[in-house]
């Protein structure tokens, strides 16, 4: 009898067990474009070697001099996939919370080794995560952009994983030139998988905190030779990336069409990584995305000023009222018991992450569709009527009415309100634009 009883609870519980939750997979609550796109999500690792690569944490100090290696890059990819029969869209990530020993697992609504689909071609984004950071720190995004018709490329940063980090000038050096390496192995070789699936004149770069620092250097900023950064790696190898440095401009950054820079970190006194030169050579569009309480890219001296300086960039900039510096990696995983360190690497003060979430879905989505697929009405959910979301205005007339539509733009009054939101749901965020060739006022 007592075993019966228990068994019935157990069904019970399992009866109001919540569904799978996938942060790929965005709730009712979430902005127009958020939601996932119609192609089902497949996903495979490959590793790509960079040869004789300037390895940088053997430097001898006697010689003045680093030896070359060949550097290993772990590489999750997701792609439009064809799921068979019998077949479901899940698969699990191991994780390590960054800045803790604590190890995860992150369910994903991905097929592992699914076949590609054939007979189409979609551009190619590179996300690069945070330090420390891993390839699958930005799932929401990746396994989400991917059922939206793109070829999504997360990349694992030698020396700066998340529980394997070796040394800060390492990933001074490296992330840019991972970045731009991944691009050209991905366009180029044509024994990778998703070969003929790549789109190869279309390719954006995402980045958040660190890999931020890495997506601007490689959408067009060259280093300040005056740089903070210039003490941290020895051998005046960084120097390399400067703006001015003839490596540095041979560089081909051809196919890269857009940037995202989330919380980008690098340009924050007394590293202040560019100079007005360095970012006025960012010549494609650009998004940046950070909170305004930002105490580690530091949002007024660090962000913004990157923002406003990047003059040869159409350009926009989103801003999270009273977020601090993690508006960019996954949320928790639902489960997990963290410490405060754990928390505070993942999670916000103020903000639901599953909201940051969301709205990033949101906003990137309409961004790279604009300017990697050309989808021009993108551009609406952009351009927003208001500067500062809490301006806007929706009214309805006393009755029913129905509090999921979503707004145009404008509501049956004329009222401007941020096209894609739930009435009285854009709040606490702010969205700025600058065209191409002009700096802020």
């Amino acid at each position: 009898m007592r075993l019966l009883t228990s068994a019935v609870s157990a069904l019970a519980f399992c009866v109001l067990c919540p569904a799978q939750t996938y942060f790929s997979d965005p709730p009712p609550d979430a902005p127009e474009l958020a939601p996932r796109g119609a192609y089902k999500v497949g996903v495979r690792t490959i590793e790509l070697v960079h040869p004789d690569q300037v390895d940088i944490l053997h430097f001898d100090k006697a010689t003045g001099k680093a030896p070359l290696s060949d550097r290993k890059l772990k590489v999750e990819i997701w792609y439009p996939a064809i799921i068979p029969a019998g077949k479901e869209e899940r698969t699990v990530y191991a994780t390590t919370v960054p800045g803790t020993n604590h190890s995860s697992e992150l369910t994903g609504e991905a097929l592992r080794d699914a076949e590609p689909v054939t007979g189409e071609k979609f551009p190619l984004v590179v996300v690069s995560h945070g330090y420390p950071g891993s390839r699958t720190f930005l799932s929401y995004l990746t396994e989400n952009l991917a059922s939206k018709g793109y070829v999504v490329a997360a990349i694992d940063h030698t020396d700066s994983v998340a529980g394997a980090v070796k040394g800060f000038e390492s990933t001074l050096l490296n992330r840019s030139s991972d970045q731009l390496f991944t691009i050209h192995e991905l366009s180029t070789d044509s024994k990778i998988f998703v070969a003929g699936l790549v789109d190869t004149g279309k390719v954006a770069i995402v980045g958040y905190s660190m890999g931020g620092y890495g997506a601007l250097t490689s959408a067009g900023a060259g280093l300040s030779k005056k740089s903070g950064l210039m003490g941290f790696v020895p051998g005046g190898y960084l120097e390399d990336w400067t703006a001015d440095s003839p490596k540095y401009q041979a560089l081909d950054r051809s196919s890269i069409k857009a940037v995202v820079a989330i919380a980008p970190w690098g340009e924050q006194p007394p590293q202040n990584a560019w100079d007005r030169q360095g970012l006025a050579g960012i010549h494609i569009p650009s998004l940046f995305i950070a909170g305004d309480h930002d105490d580690v890219a530091d949002f007024e001296h660090g962000v913004k000023p990157a923002f406003e300086q990047a003059v040869n960039s159409e350009r926009y900039m989103l801003v999270y009222e009273n977020a601090r510096h993690n508006t960019g990696g996954n949320p928790p995983v639902p489960g997990d018991v963290l410490d405060y360190r754990g928390i505070e690497s993942l999670d916000e003060p103020v903000w639901r992450k599953e909201r940051i979430v969301e709205i990033n879905q949101h906003f990137i989505t309409a961004f790279l569709d604009l300017y990697l697929k050309g989808i021009e009405n993108r551009g609406a959910y952009l351009h927003v009527p208001t500067v500062k979301s809490n301006d806007a205005k929706w009214q309805v007339t006393p009755g029913p009415h129905d509090d999921s539509v979503k707004s145009t733009g404008v509501d049956a009054q004329g009222n401007p309100f941020w096209k894609g939101f739930q009435r009285r749901w854009a709040l606490g965020l702010e969205m700025y634009y600058l065209p191409a060739a002009k700096a802020a006022r």
